[in-house]
């Protein structure tokens, strides 16, 4: 099977999931990904396939708890579609979400272009195009029945577990990346879940969400994926994976820097 075959008939077989509401066990047999590329194309032509643009990039299993939730070695890149991003304190629908779990994260919004290149960037040269800083809810979901058993390249055929997410105002307070390792993440939820405080800090986003920031732009840049002006990047939870149901209400806040909400439905 030639290569544009194999990308196209992995990709149809995510987007079939999303349309289905069903996940999979696996991609069929001939569309499994050999390479990073191989994978990231199949992502691109997923997205392609939703007929929606890519608003900005996530990162999974940037924290050990999540690498071991997933069963991976290391952090994976996804696409955040336009159509799957909420507001602050907006009603979030977890209908066809296979996972259940809310993920409060660090937010880059990318003040300059990221182009592909043959050298790396570094995080200087990142954090000095980082032009604002929010804070977010990611709700991820898997394509896949089993995810400690799926596999790296496979979950990044699958959009990295990409599904919703909410977008929470920028940080009103002066703020360095020198510091963001030491800030601290409280999350609590009421609902019928019951009551919850989550606890976290910024280090546990691959030790630094700077390097979780800067690694994904290399990341994509190694398989030819630039980056745009405007583009966001949420790098991976602060906190454990915390389990939420339909009429559970989550705030998330980081020290004086920024709060982010929302509620969960059906």
């Amino acid at each position: 099977m030639c290569s544009t075959e194999k990308i196209e008939r992995g990709a149809t077989a995510v987007h079939k999931v999303g349309l289905q509401g069903v996940a999979i066990d696996a991609l069929p047999a001939e569309a499994g990904p050999a390479t990073r590329a191989e994978t990231h194309a199949m992502q691109t032509r997923y997205a392609e396939l939703e007929g929606q643009p890519t608003r900005g990039w996530k990162i999974a299993a940037t924290s050990q708890a999540g690498q071991r939730h997933i069963n991976v070695e290391g952090p994976l890149s996804g696409r955040v579609l336009a159509d799957r991003i909420q507001g602050d304190g907006e009603a979030v629908s977890l209908s066809g979400n296979s996972t259940c779990l809310a993920e409060p994260e660090f937010v880059f919004v990318l003040g300059a272009a990221f182009p592909p290149r043959t050298s790396i960037y570094t995080l200087d040269e990142v954090m000095e195009a980082v032009a604002v800083l929010h804070f977010g809810i990611e709700l991820p979901s898997s394509r896949f029945t089993g995810v400690t058993t799926a596999g790296a390249l496979q979950m990044i055929a699958g959009n990295a577990c990409g599904h919703r997410f909410v977008l929470g105002p920028a940080t009103k307070e002066t703020w360095s990346s020198r510091y963001l390792t030491e800030v601290s993440m409280t999350a609590e939820v009421d609902g019928p879940s019951g009551a919850q405080t989550i606890e976290g800090v910024g280090r546990n986003v691959l030790g630094d969400p700077a390097a979780a920031l800067t690694w994904l732009i290399n990341e994509l840049s190694a398989v030819d994926i630039g980056l745009a002006a405007g583009d966001f990047i949420t790098t991976g939870t602060c906190t454990e994976p915390i389990p939420i149901e339909p009429g559970d209400s989550l705030s998330a806040r980081c020290d004086d820097l920024g709060v982010v909400t929302c509620t969960f439905i059906d």
